[in-house]
């Protein structure tokens, strides 16, 4: 019998492990002194949204995105985050940083402002894509907020796999190859992450204002899921028919890019009838069914950093496989920063997990079984009663969660062993203890009961907490002057961009589609 990979893992000795590579992506919205999404531009001193390397916006104008830098450790990474969520703070002026994936108050589509990058073709391309969003689901859908996870490991790590596995590929293959093994069991375990990191069980009224739902009245402002973990990743949240019958898989490279590629390139009817223009404004950068890649909603991609202007189609077939993104996580209203520590490293454990396990290839029969373990505990993870499909058969939720929670142990004693810490055994028994005596999407029910708040008043008042903590911390006079550095050098490059840019859009768009 062929060794298994977790005791090839354990070859590794204690000098050859040098840890994760990690980094996130964190959004939120701003929004006034009412709990309404804000109107105004984006703050100036913020920097330009297409250039600066670590504050730029989302869909809205109004929805921030924060990007840390790769880090090598958890302590970096939330360090860095910090760093911008301080400078973001400081130069808000009377607006709040709101704190949770669901959205503020909202008062239909155009309260919510599509984002503005500029006059360069590529910043209007940015605009176009997102009126895309709008003219295809709604801008509602799109004021949602939550944190993209980063993690890779080093190539010193990938080169001694690979030579305990004995494979001959190249190092990029073979890398690649690797991560989607890992992205399978992602798959069929990301069940388990929607329940340990939903955080969005409720809602304000004015989200699902004059739209059918099966939701429960909190009060007169709020609608919850009685037994809901993330409305954000259910059926009012990302969710849209066209992408239902895309069929992506996700079992290899080659699959993965040819039947994405095939979704950019499949004309969909209903986005044929509304076109590519409206006048002389373009609406759409065109009428398939993905109008780019990143249009594809997924609880996980498999990412390469890509130059300007360069599809990630091009550079993951270029390139391979550089990092996986976990797209799932609701922001943690209870943290300043949206995440929290023994998140980030139980992230770690649960996904150096999914690499070591066997992972045979996904059938389409067991794909439909995983999709309906995920939305089952999306919708009602905290229902008791609720069991899941598993390969004996049907297992109740708490009982599956902590069964996987358990097999994590011996592999976070061993990562403990090698960095010297108590980091990953810590953030294993806060994820037991969670399960044990309430997940997050009920701790965030039971504060708003014992607040006697609604949806928008409880993350006001949590934002505002948050925003005051932040600002009370005064940030290094060198950390302050290369983020405000960094805010000038954007404003310039884009100015620089604009300037330089004379092609007309239509061709540059026509080029771009044809590239």
């Amino acid at each position: 019998m062929a060794e298994s990979r977790h005791s090839l893992f354990r070859q590794f000795s204690k000098s050859e492990w040098h840890g994760f590579l990690k980094g996130v992506e964190k959004e939120g919205l701003r929004v006034d002194r009412n709990g309404f999404i804000a109107q105004t531009p984006h703050p100036k001193a913020l920097g330009s949204t297409l250039t600066h390397p670590r504050i730029t916006t989302d869909y809205s104008e109004a929805l921030l995105e924060l990007i840390t830098p790769v880090c090598g450790s958890t302590d970096a990474m939330l360090e860095s985050l910090t760093d911008i969520h301080q400078f973001v703070q400081q130069n808000l002026g009377d607006e709040v940083f709101w704190a949770a994936s669901m959205p503020c108050e909202l008062d239909g589509d155009e309260s919510i402002p599509i984002a503005e990058y500029g006059t360069s073709n590529i910043g209007y391309l940015k605009h176009v894509y997102r009126q895309g969003l709008a003219v295809r689901y709604g801008r509602i859908m799109q004021s949602i907020a939550g944190a993209h996870y980063n993690l890779s490991l080093p190539d010193a790590f990938w080169e001694k796999w690979q030579q305990l596995l004995g494979d001959q590929q190249s190092l990029r293959d073979f890398k690649s190859e690797q991560y989607f093994w890992l992205i399978r069991n992602f798959r069929r375990r990301s069940w388990l992450l929607m329940l340990l990191f939903g955080a969005s069980p409720a809602l304000d009224a004015s989200f699902v204002a004059g739209v059918k739902h099966d939701l429960g009245r909190f009060d007169e402002r709020t609608w919850y899921g009685e037994h809901a973990t993330s409305l954000r990743m259910g059926d009012l949240g990302y969710h849209n028919n066209a992408q239902a019958s895309l069929n992506i898989c996700f079992n290899e490279l080659g699959t993965y890019t040819r039947t994405l590629d095939r979704a950019i390139h499949t004309t969909w009817p209903p986005y044929e009838a509304i076109g590519t223009r409206r006048g002389d404004e373009f609406i759409q950068i065109n009428t398939s069914v993905l109008q780019i890649e990143n249009e594809y909603y997924s609880a996980v991609r498999p990412k390469r950093t890509t130059e300007r202007e360069e599809k990630p189609i091009q550079a993951l077939e270029a390139r391979g496989v550089e990092y996986i993104e976990v797209r799932c996580l609701d922001l943690d209203p209870f943290s300043p920063v949206g995440v929290n520590r023994e998140q980030i490293d139980f992230l770690d454990l649960f996904l150096l997990d999914c690499l070591l396990c066997d992972s045979p290839r996904i059938s389409d029969a067991e794909c439909e079984r995983l999709d309906d373990n995920y939305k089952d505990v999306v919708a009602r993870g905290r229902d008791a009663s609720l069991t899941l499909c598993q390969e004996s058969g049907r297992v109740p939720v708490m009982e599956a969660a902590s069964g996987l929670l358990d097999r994590l142990e011996s592999l976070a004693e061993l990562l403990d062993d090698w960095t010297g810490t108590r980091s990953y055994t810590t953030a294993l028994v806060a994820q037991k203890e969670s399960l044990a005596n309430g997940v997050p999407s009920t701790r965030v029910l039971d504060a708003m009961r014992s607040s006697g708040l609604g949806h928008r008043d409880w993350v006001m008042e949590m934002s505002l907490r948050h925003q005051q903590a932040l600002r009370d911390e005064a940030m290094a006079p060198d950390v302050l002057e290369a983020f405000r550095a960094m805010s000038r050098d954007s404003l310039a490059e884009q100015a620089q961009m604009e300037a330089h840019d004379t092609q007309p859009f239509e061709q540059f768009l026509a080029d771009y589609l044809r590239s």
